[in-house]
């Protein structure tokens, strides 16, 4: 008997993987070691060095890769990670910040401009208050650890102010101290889990911001999907399908445990009153996996990053994800 299949992905840590993690589900045909690691190093490690078969991957490095002639890797229309981005954006008291309006002229610290998170905020600021990415000063660098380098080398064909902050420096000291005016980034900054007096959110009642933002959309920002060598899918492509049946197994018992409320599954004390919200608001299926509920979320942040000078041109689902994903298989 021929052995089975030996898959290794490195991913983030989440109650929606979490059956992955324990192996209590695994996907048809061959055994999957989950490597969980901190996000930042999933990045730089998949991007870098190429080091697993699978891994969970930032979206915008992702697109960005794919238009400048990387085809390492390709995609399954998974998404570990979505999450609107009002409450991370942090300013100092003194820098005469009010509103997104006045950010044009300051100086916005971010861990490296292409990521994620900061491309789906640099369109807000844009589309939603008038301040376009040229409008600010970009300083790029570690929220806490200095000399932070980024995963890629990404040429911006745009006329923005992009400067790495200077050696032995954090952003969030540098917040802190009044040397920049305003922080975004996936990450809280210790200044504000400390209460430092001068810094505070742009948005301090961001979950109604983020709410309208969701009534405007229709959809939670992706931040994170899924990709695959590709020599390995090329190889098997069978792999695709089988894990994506796996992650949507592990979301479908998630829900299961976030809906078991005799006894609270997580350490909030008004977790009900959350979830019964989120059911409100965005129905039973909260976590969508799949191309077809998440296409438009996609080719919309695709938009934004070629508006920005990211990437040279738009992609045809095809081209960035697996094709025997595209579709799904029903009785």
């Amino acid at each position: 008997m021929a052995a089975r299949l030996q898959i290794t992905m490195a991913g983030g840590r989440y109650d929606r993987t979490r059956a992955l993690i324990d192996g209590s589900v695994q996907p048809e045909g061959f055994d999957l070691q989950y490597v969980e690691m901190p996000i930042e190093e999933v990045f730089w490690r998949v991007l870098r060095y190429a080091e697993f078969d699978v891994a969970e991957c930032s979206l915008a490095y992702y697109l960005i890769s794919k238009s400048r002639g990387g085809h390492d890797f390709v995609a399954i229309p998974l998404f570990p990670s979505r999450c609107f981005r009002h409450g991370f954006i942090f300013i100092n008291r003194k820098s005469g910040i009010k509103r997104p309006e006045d950010l044009r002229s300051k100086i916005m610290g971010v861990p490296e401009y292409s990521m994620t998170a900061a491309l789906w905020l640099r369109a807000m600021f844009e589309h939603d208050y008038g301040v376009p990415p040229d409008a600010i000063r970009w300083r790029t660098g570690g929220i806490e650890e200095p000399n932070r380098a980024d995963r890629m080398n990404v040429r911006v064909d745009a006329n923005v102010e992009i400067e790495q902050i200077p050696d032995g420096k954090s952003l969030n000291a540098m917040l802190e101290a009044g040397e920049i005016d305003a922080l975004i980034g996936p990450r809280i900054p210790s200044a504000y889990r400390k209460r430092h007096p001068d810094v505070t959110r742009l948005f301090p009642d961001y979950k109604t911001d983020e709410r309208k933002f969701y009534e405007k959309t229709g959809f939670v920002p992706i931040m994170h999907t899924v990709v695959m060598k590709r020599s390995f899918y090329e190889h098997a492509p069978w792999v695709a399908q089988s894990l994506f049946k796996a992650f949507r197994e592990s979301t479908r018992r998630c829900y299961d445990m976030m809906l078991d409320v005799n006894a609270l599954p997580y350490s909030l004390p008004w977790y009900l009153p959350a979830l019964e919200e989120t059911l409100e608001v965005f129905g039973n299926d909260f976590w969508p996996e799949g191309f077809a509920a998440n296409w438009r979320n996609v080719e919309t942040l695709m938009g934004y990053a070629k508006e920005q000078g990211l990437i040279d041109r738009l992609f045809k689902p095809e081209e960035l994800f697996a094709p025997n994903t595209l579709t799904e298989f029903k009785i």
